[in-house]
Parts: C-alpha cells; structure tokens; sequence
C-alpha cells in the first residue's frame, strides 16, 4: 500500500541561503534542522522539536525516509530531500519525492507557497502566517551583536512564546501544501515531468567547477580599477561620491545636460549625443565602466562555491511559467555575457586576471571592467583532468515553428544545406540562394533574412525588428516595413498558424469545445471553483491558461485574457494574450521538450551534464579524445524523437577547458 507523507522543515545556517544556495546553505557547520513538520496519509500535523536536547528523528519516521511505500510532498522538495539528505549523512532516493511547487507552476501559478496560495484563493487560515517572516528572520539567521546584547544567535529558550508560535507556523506550511496539492490534484505532474525533475536534482547535486584562481584574480583586478575610475571621476566632477545616482545627475544638469535617470540605456543614449564635451563624455563612460555587472557575477561565484570548489543549484526546474523552460539562479547561467574575445587571446587575457596585471590587459585588450565582463563565462570549467563539451541545437526555434506549422520550404531547407538565413532572403526577395555569398552585393540581403528569422516567427512586427538589432545591423528603419512583409508572404503557413491557435483557443474558451490545429489540442479544463484553458503539445505535456475569459484589446477586436504572474511587476493579475504569443509559448515549450528528451538521453550514455543553457548542454567528460565524444554527442542530439516525427533535429558544438560561447 502506498502512502503519502507531507513535510516542512524549518531550520539555522549562517550561510545566507538566497546568495550562496542551498548546497552551500546545508554544508554549513552549524547548519541544523529546527523543526520537522509532518502529516501522514492527509491526518493530524506533528511537529518534532530537534531543538530538544537528546532530541531526534523517530526510528518509524527515519524508516519512512527511505521506504518506497511512502511518498514524500514537500513544497520545494528539493530543500527539504537535501536538508534531510545531509541530516541523516546519507542521500536519500529522489524517486520518492514530490515537490508541491513543481506542481503550482505546472499548472500556471506562481513559485512562492504564499503567492500561490492566494491565487488558488486558499483562505487566510490556510495560508502562510503573515508573521512568518518574522520568525524565521529571529530563529533561522544569525544576527548582529551588539555591546548589549553579544549573541549571534536567537534560540528557543531566549523567545520561547515567539518559538511556540514558530512551530504553529511549521504545522501551518503542511495544512497549507496539503491543501494546494488537493486543489490541484484533478491536473497532476506527468511521469515524464517528475523523471526529469529527479534528473534536474542531481545535475543541480553535481554542481560545475569554478576556477576560483580566475575569480579572485578578477574581483582583485576590479577593485584596483574601480579606485582608479572613481578618483578620475572625482577629479573631473568634484563630487566626493560620482558612483552617485543623485551627484551625478546634478552635475550633468550643471553641465548643461538633461538627464533624469542613468540607467545602462540612458547612459548609451547620452554618449550618443552630438557635441558632448570631452570631460562629460568621460565621466559617463566611466559610469557605464562602473555599472558593468561583472563585479557582482564574481561575487555570487565567491560567495556560493562549495568547499571543493563547485557551485551548485544554478538551474531552477520549471523556472518559466507556462512553457516549462529552466530558469537561472545565483549566477544566472542563462544571462552570461558574451565573449568576444576566442583562442589564444582569450587565454592570454585569462592569464593576466589572475596574475592581476591591469596594465597589460587595459593597453593590449581593452578597458578592464570589459575585459572581466567577458571572462565570466570562463570561470566555469571542467573536473580535474576533463573537458567540457558543449553542443546545442542549431537554430531550434525555427525550425519547431517550421515543423508545427507546416512550412515545407523551410523544413526543406534544415533537412539539407541549413543555411537558413540565406534561403530565407533568397524566397523574401527573390534572388537565387547562390548569389547570397560573401563578394556578391546580393549578400547583403543575409541581413534582413537573418533579423527576419529571428523577430517575425511569433507575430511581432518592425518593433520585433528593431529589438532584434536591425538598425544595429545597418537596416534602414524605412526598410523594415517591406521586411515584414515580405517574410509574411514568404511563410504563409506560419502566418495560418497563428491565427488558427488564436481562433481555436477564442472559440474553445467561448464554447468549451475541445479543438485542435495540427495536433496541438485545445480544451477547457476545471469546473466554476478553477477553470483552465489548456494547449496540450504533441509531446503530451500541458500549458495551463488560468481563469481564461474573453476581453477587448486595444484594437477594440476579441481577445483572451488570463490570469498570471506579470514579468514586469511580479504580482499575479489578468494577462492579454493572442496568436503569436500563445505560438511562441507552444514553439518555446515544444523546443524545451526536445532538450529535455535529450538531457536523459545523454545522461544514458554516460555523459554527465553539468548545467545546460536555453538550447545548450555542457557536459563534464573524461576523455582522451573530445572531438569524437563531440561527434556521439551531437548525433545523439539530431537523433529523431518519437513524438516529433519529420522534425529535423542537427546540433553543433565545441570542446574546451573552460566555458565560453564559440
């Protein structure tokens, strides 16, 4: 017979767990479990006080820790498998784990238990207790001294009213997961989901190295400059403090400069001016300088390497709402900057951060804050004696939209040469593909087939365009109109595809009929308490639309509204939606099942993946021969998938000893 158990911990480390990580976080020599909460099959909820002396884990419960009959629930799981894991000094299974979070953002809502307890409109007594906070801040961090009070830390016997209450809120957190996991049980987590979320746990348990050398190197080479560049803006503005927002824009303002923010992107258009003094000039590219986040991506690295060097718990599983995409953490492995500088170069500039040599590096490679921003993708390396290699799908995207909508020419085009590009100019304006090459003026047209590729698959128009970079690119701004239009007409099919999604999903939401374009379903989910627009993809896993309804959009046309978490002020609220966003979504999430597919397949074959990166795997090999291992890697990348037939698959990639984008 199997069981369910739901567990919450609460519990001390003086490791900060937002900056260095859970695995950090646990490895603390003072990390401790507090408290242990837990209800059996749904019953009452028990808190075991480990705090207690002579206090531990019943026998009965440590047996359940192990035993497959009973399945652990956890929000977050992961915390409390580690936690427990590192308790118990021995790894738990994963396989018996279920993590309630993983559950929420399957079905569309937010991260936070709190958050998405009020979406699910859980009443107050069933979410989280507003004092929570407050209580974890006094029993679960260190605190300050001071010359009154010496402790570093607050223990139950020093506040043992506020420690009764925190183990209400202990109880509280089970009551509350329990009843996110009932609501939303109707719509469980697929097999194939929870498999990869055991996968995700362990390349997350594996870590990366990090070539702390480089690290230290870096942030020592940055202090040096950084003095060096405020003193210089000192001396050019006279403020005693010119890394200041406020003194900054004054001076601007007494310069004769109009300026009310210095953000990264008014800072650019400022430079940008014509007839911009000499010393003003300077002093905002100091800013810009200044304001490089390098700096803090060495420092999430320093703060949360482990003791033998790697970092762990870079990936967030399920991280994108809807799409199931992996998001980053600490140091944000999704959001690196690029590196421009390649080979020996690359090495040498390497060479002269860890040995601190500023000077070299400012005269022979370019202003140093620049220079560390793109080393910092090199500071992740392989094991001792391993390579990375490093394979991604070529042009993904493109050819999932291509593959569901139906766009032979473009199909046709991946299953041969591949030069997408080239081909895509060749049908938007007409020219033979074999002029489109490197000395002919036809080449020039690449361009616009490249910006076209890669803005107008998901409806977007000459904003599309002009976010992808094709003014950046040289494309008159008067030009882009006749792009866009002449990419819709070269890929009628894509264009059909949008608006059939968005005419099945409006009439599904209408009529709650169940329909279908090309594969992809379309139904409604749920009865009056929770209702779901869902879009089932040929892999068979769901997106869920919540409390989808019918609304006006700007244009004063019909249109589909939801209920999600906005990006931009992180609250959940209506959302407007239409045919080539819900496209990008289906596009986005189809590409991310094909990653995941092949995750497990190379996990299969034996070849660790270490962190992976939008389209990209990095994997941590012992070998004496990296390019053949490459080879298997990437054939094992363009193999079919069986739920994708006709889909072209082709990946690429590189090896090295350190990570860098080729």
């Amino acid at each position: 017979m199997i069981h369910n158990i739901s567990i919450d911990l609460e519990t001390y480390s003086s490791v900060p767990i937002a900056k260095a990580g859970l695995y950090k976080y646990a490895q603390s020599p003072d990390f401790e479990i507090l408290l242990f909460a837990y209800s059996l099959d749904g019953g009452p909820v028990s808190v075991i006080d480990l705090t207690q002396p002579q206090s531990k884990l019943l026998s009965t419960i440590v047996s359940m820790l192990w035993d497959p009959a009973y399945i652990k629930y956890a929000y977050n799981a992961a915390f409390e498998w580690y936690c427990l894991s590192r308790y118990l000094g021995a790894t738990l299974p994963l396989d018996q784990w279920r993590d309630t979070m993983l559950h929420a953002l399957y079905c569309g809502y937010p991260g936070s238990l709190e958050a998405a307890g009020k979406a699910l409109g859980l009443p107050d007594d069933r979410r989280k207790l507003t004092t929570g906070k407050a209580l974890i801040k006094t029993f679960c961090t260190p605190r300050i001294p001071t010359d009154r009070d010496p402790r570093v830390r607050v223990l139950p016997v020093d506040e043992p009213e506020k420690w009764n209450l925190f183990k209400a809120y202990n109880a509280q957190d089970v009551v509350t997961e329990m009843e996110l996991e009932r609501k939303l049980s109707a719509w469980p987590v697929p097999d194939e989901v929870q498999q990869q979320w055991v996968q995700d746990q362990r390349i997350n348990a594996r870590g990366v190295a990090l070539d702390m050398d480089l690290v230290r190197g870096a942030l020592d080479c940055n202090s040096e400059i950084t003095g060096r560049l405020i003193e210089e803006a000192q001396t050019l503005t006279g403020l005693d403090n010119p890394n200041s927002t406020a003194q900054l824009i004054t001076w601007l303002h007494n310069q004769g400069y109009d300026a009310s923010s210095l953000r990264k992107d008014d800072v650019t258009d400022l430079l940008a001016m014509d007839g911009l003094d000499g010393d003003t000039r300077r002093v905002l590219e100091i800013r810009q300088d200044l304001s490089r986040t390098s700096t803090k991506k060495y420092n999430a690295m320093e703060t949360a390497v482990g003791d033998d060097g790697r970092i762990r718990g870079t990936l967030q599983f399920y991280g994108a709402n809807r799409t199931g995409r992996w998001a980053g953490r600490l140091l944000q492995v999704q959001n690196l900057p690029r590196t421009y500088l390649h080979g020996a170069e690359l090495d040498q500039a390497r060479n002269w951060v860890m040995e601190r040599n500023t000077c070299a590096i400012d005269m022979l490679l370019g202003p140093v804050p620049d220079v560390l921003s793109q080393l910092i993708r090199t500071a992740l390396i392989p094991s001792p004696g391993h390579v990375f290699v490093d394979a991604d799908f070529s042009a993904i995207e493109a050819r999932v939209i291509a593959w569901l909508a139906g766009e032979e020419w473009v199909l046709k085009v991946f299953r041969t040469h591949g030069k997408i590009y080239e081909a895509c100019a060749s049908q938007m304006f007409g020219v033979p593909i074999d002029r489109i090459k490197k000395g002919n003026p036809e080449y020039a047209l690449r361009q616009k087939g490249k910006v076209a590729t890669l803005a107008l698959g998901y409806q977007g128009s000459t904003g599309a365009l002009i976010n992808m970079g094709a003014l950046r690119m040289g494309i008159p701004e008067e030009d882009l109109p006749d792009i866009v239009q002449r990419w819709r007409a070269s890929n009628k099919r894509i264009v059909d595809f949008w608006y059939a999604v968005e005419a099945a999903a409006l009439d599904t939401i209408k009529t709650c009929r169940c329909n279908a374009v090309r594969g992809i379903v379309f139904q409604m989910e749920g009865d009056l308490d929770r209702r779901f627009l869902t879009i089932t993809l040929h892999s068979g896993r769901k997106l869920f639309y919540a409390e989808p309804s019918l609304t006006l959009n700007r244009f004063g046309r019909e249109s589909i509204q939801y209920m999600g978490v906005n990006q931009t002020s992180r609250k959940w609220e209506p959302m407007e939606t239409y045919g080539g966003k819900l496209v990008e979504n289906i596009v986005q999430a189809t590409a991310r099942d094909c990653l995941a597919v092949n995750i497990t397949r190379l996990e299969n074959a034996g070849y660790p993946v270490v962190f992976h990166v939008h389209d990209e795997v990095i994997l941590d090999v012992e070998t004496a021969d990296p390019d053949a291992v490459l080879g298997d890697v990437c054939k094992i990348m363009s193999q079919p998938i069986d739920w994708a037939p006709g889909l072209p698959l082709s990946a690429d990639g590189w090896t090295g000893h350190y990570y860098t984008k080729d």
